[in-house]
């Protein structure tokens, strides 16, 4: 891992990020902007009006969920 980087659990996987980076700049990432998910960080919900000021840290386990219609 690079000196300036950090390991999260992402879904389940490993992944390693910038510094820093928030829950936005990870769904920016994932290319999933603008897309009806549900964000899980340590077993909270993390409300989408806080996705651009939640910094991720190193160890977060982080759960993405795509909501999907039915009926």
């Amino acid at each position: 891992m690079a000196a300036s980087g950090m390991r999260i659990q992402l879904n389940g996987e490993s992944l390693e990020l910038p510094d820093g980076e928030t829950v936005a700049a990870l769904l920016t990432r994932l290319e999933l902007t603008g897309r009806r998910v549900a964000v899980e960080l340590n077993l909270d919900i993390v409300p989408r009006s806080q996705h651009t000021e939640t910094a991720l840290k190193e160890g977060d386990c982080v759960e993405v969920v795509h909501a999907i219609g039915g009926g």
